[in-house]
């Protein structure tokens, strides 16, 4: 007999920390049912949740996606920086060393 829940993880991570729980969903769970399910665990108290980019094995997903059993929700920060102004700003720095 089939097994009628999801098994899944969310996890989150920050540069002294990550937070990877388990939890089981109903069939037919969306993203969004996984990420209520976490905001309701005190370990993700202070992660902002509610508007943070989320992905399933790195890759970038909606709420509305639908879940298998297995996956792992990633909730993703802000960077800190823009990739490229701090590229930038590291062979600025560089040259200024070398000249």
């Amino acid at each position: 007999m089939k097994d009628t829940t999801l098994q899944i993880e969310v996890a989150y991570a920050e540069p002294r920390r990550a937070i990877v729980k388990s939890f089981q969903l109903p069939p037919d769970s969306r993203v969004a049912d996984a990420v209520r399910l976490a905001a309701l665990d005190p370990d993700f108290s202070g992660v902002e949740l509610e508007n943070a980019a989320l992905g399933i094995f790195g890759r970038a997903v909606s709420i509305d996606q639908p879940l298998k059993d297995g996956d792992r929700i990633e909730i993703y920060r802000p960077l800190a920086a823009d990739p490229k102004l701090a590229r930038r700003a590291r062979v600025k720095q560089a040259r200024k060393r070398s000249g």
